[in-house]
């Protein structure tokens, strides 16, 4: 009977092999991603070839390959997508300065559009925003305040950009690089940060230097980390498109930083080049200049319909377009979307893995870690038996907008910061609401009386997706997205001094953005501010535990927040000169990583960095943080480095941070480490980077502007 059993197992197990082997060879997840991708290859014919260089892929029916939509989006969660959880805007969650939350927030939403990748493709649904690939993150350098997309970014610094938003594509991609769990691209290449209006045909102006040490930063550390596909940019850099331009495509991209993954353009940004930039006079000779420069696929549909016209011209050959399409063909083959369905890896993921509970706490934790203390005069945290009665107001209290952010998904879960206040003061508590102001109305305001006859009142205002944003998104802006100004809405800042005028009871502001805005203008008129940025679905209920003491703040900013745009040098000037915390020399409103607690810190040495280094070298330090108040609390501890006096060196320049955990009365080590290869700057002569010799000083504290440890050290 076991010899009977055993040969019908192998018997089993014969048959399933055979088939195995009868399958096509892109066909067999058992063979190497290379062999797969060189067997389909082989196998689709010229015409079927180019129908895939377009983002909106049509079916290979003969090959029982299904339709795929490489659109998809996953900034902050699932955008576009339907059911997702919704966590803080990019800008929100690089004030975090919490790598490993960033990617365990990234690893929660690729665990998410496996979910519904699964599910809608068991009902044979193949349609945009519902693959595996996302055109996240965005790592352009937020240089100036007035873009509207900056909220996309992770702020002003190439080094915690690089940080934050490496931690994120690891969290989408999985750490084995042979299969992906989801596919991320690193965007918009390159020096692309506004104007907004002016996106599809103005030229960035940029030296060497600027380039990079600022606005090609971040890529070459998403290039190092393996990152899978770099999106082109809209612009035009020195006169060069960048979905053309060989210098950034091929010089820098495939030739120096060796990137081997899949390059897309920006949604119609071949477009641009005939039309608008008109560096290239017709569609075909854009397709073949595309194909030549190293693009994988269109986010449009040039190379789909025109790659052919630019064969027959004799500007391209058949195996350019090859050379084009293997990219992409490998990206899906480690996605697994060539295997049998019900052997993909995570293909047991379905409908209890979206926006479930354990993703909606890491929302919550994300949004506290996200909101910036930027005043407090002893009013916070709210003590519960102090106030007997609260007012919830502003335009932005009941906002949905004021929560998302762009780019956004769609939950059930969305708490409102009315809503998550009144959650946390309880039944015992008479709190009403009333919206008080809106964005434009200077002369009528409600909530005026309730907020005189009660104990405490939260003015919930500032900016919404809907007043900043991308061109043609944000459809109440009156500069394509971008803004004019600095400053909030004139109705809101009447409304706050009417408050204040009104009585002397306490006023807690909170502001919603997702850039810099001039919140000097209503400081006077509030005893405490706190930034919310665009929170997420769990803003209402982070604000409400910030508010109450539950968690304390610990959010610090990700960029300098300056008096007025006449602190600022021209929009359309991308010289760093006067920009950003490493460059301006006037004084800031609140500077870079600028964020206040509900305790006190103490910093000592427990380590000093040695006095001399050489190339290869690692500056290792270890600071010891003691909580010194009465609660406890996160602090962020920033290393800032000051170079020699060498002409364009950054005035200091962050290089290394971390987020100790202390409770009251206790402290905690923190070890900081920098590479000495992180101290080189471009040389324009020479054309290299280059260490330069001399005297450092490292700077450990609390932000940018203040530092509460110092020790100094010299390169040879």
């Amino acid at each position: 009977m076991k010899r009977r059993l055993f040969a019908i197992a192998l018997g089993i197990f014969a048959v399933q092999q055979l088939d195995a082997q009868q399958q096509p060879a892109f066909r067999r997840a058992d063979l190497p991603t290379e062999t797969r991708v060189q067997d389909l290859m082989h196998t689709l014919t010229l015409q079927e070839k180019i129908s895939l260089l377009g983002y909106n892929s049509p079916a290979i029916e003969r090959l029982g390959i299904p339709a795929y939509n490489w659109w998809n989006e996953a900034l902050h969660g699932i955008a576009r997508g339907g059911e997702a959880t919704v966590y803080p805007q990019a800008v929100g969650l690089s004030s975090t300065f919490d790598p490993e939350l960033a990617k365990a927030v990234a690893n929660s939403i690729s665990t998410e559009a496996r979910a519904k990748y699964n599910l809608s493709v068991a009902k044979n649904r193949h349609v945009q925003y519902m693959g595996l690939n996302f055109w996240t993150p965005n790592v352009n350098i937020f240089r100036d305040p007035r873009w509207g997309r900056g909220q996309e970014t992770y702020g002003e610094d190439p080094y915690l950009t690089a940080t934050m938003a490496g931690a994120f594509v690891n969290g989408l991609q999985g750490d084995d690089p042979e299969h992906l769990k989801t596919a991320a691209c690193a965007k918009h290449f390159a020096v692309h940060s506004g104007p907004e209006a002016d996106r599809h045909h103005f030229n960035a102006i940029v030296d060497e230097k600027d380039l990079r040490e600022t606005y090609l930063y971040a890529f070459k550390k998403m290039v190092d980390g393996k990152v899978e596909s770099i999106m082109c940019a809209y612009n035009r850099v020195n006169s060069q498109p960048c979905c053309t331009g060989n210098t950034l495509l091929q010089d820098i991209l495939r030739k120096e930083w060796k990137f081997s993954g899949q390059v897309v353009t920006d949604c119609w940004a071949l477009d641009d080049i005939w039309q608008r930039h008109k560096a290239i006079p017709t569609r075909e000779e854009v397709a073949a200049a595309a194909i030549k420069a190293g693009v994988n696929l269109d986010c449009a549909n040039i190379l789909q319909d025109d790659v052919m016209k630019a064969i027959d011209n004799g500007w391209l050959s058949a195996a350019d377009v090859d050379s084009a399409l293997i990219k992409s063909l490998r990206t899906q083959m480690k996605l697994g979307l060539y295997d049998n369905p019900a052997d993909r890896a995570y293909a047991n993921y379905g409908a209890d893995s979206v926006n479930n509970a354990w993703h909606t706490q890491l929302a919550l934790e994300a949004a506290r870690k996200s909101m910036v203390l930027l005043k407090n005069n002893g009013v916070l945290p709210l003590q519960h038996d102090k106030y007997a009665s609260m007012l919830v107001t502003g335009s932005n209290s009941v906002s949905l907008e004021a929560l998302m952010g762009n780019y956004h998904g769609v939950s059930g879960n969305m708490v409102t910061f009315a809503a998550g206040l009144s959650k946390a003061a309880g039944p015992a508590v008479a709190m009403q609401y009333d919206q008080g102001c809106d964005f434009t109305d200077t002369l009528h305001f409600g909530g005026i009386w309730a907020s005189e006859n009660c104990d405490v009142t939260v003015a919930v205002i500032g900016l919404t997706p809907l007043l900043e944003g991308e061109d043609g998104d944000a459809f109440l802006s009156p500069a394509g997205g971008d803004k004019n100004t600095l400053s909030l809405p004139r109705s809101q800042v009447l409304f706050m001094k009417k408050l204040r005028v009104a009585h002397k009871k306490p006023i807690i502001a909170v502001v919603t953005a997702g850039s810099a805005v001039d919140i000097t203008e209503i400081e006077p008129y509030a005893d405490a501010i706190i930034l919310a940025w665009y929170p997420g679905e769990q803003g209402g209920n982070a604000l409400a535990d910030l508010v109450y003491g539950k968690y304390s703040p610990s959010g610090r900013l990700p960029l300098t927040f300056y008096h007025s745009v006449k602190d600022l040098p021209d929009y359309n000037n991308y010289s760093m000169k006067d920009r950003t915390y490493r460059y301006f020399t006037g004084k800031a409103a609140w500077p870079f990583g600028f964020g206040m607690s509900y305790t006190t810190f103490q910093y000592d040495w427990a380590a000093k960095p040695q006095e001399k280094y050489k190339q290869g070298d690692t500056i290792r330090m270890s600071v010891k943080v003691s909580n010194t108040g009465n609660f406890d609390a996160d602090e962020v501890v920033q290393a800032y480095i000051s170079y020699p006096a060498v002409d364009r060196m950054p005035l200091k320049e962050l290089k290394a941070f971390g987020r100790v955990h202390t409770t009251k009365g206790g402290a905690q080590e923190l070890q900081l480490a920098i590479p000495v290869t992180e101290l080189q700057k471009w040389d324009l002569q020479q054309g290299k980077w280059k260490l330069y010799p001399g005297k450092y000083t490292v700077h450990v504290g609390g932000d940018s502007r203040q530092s509460k440890l110092a020790a100094s050290f010299s390169i040879k």
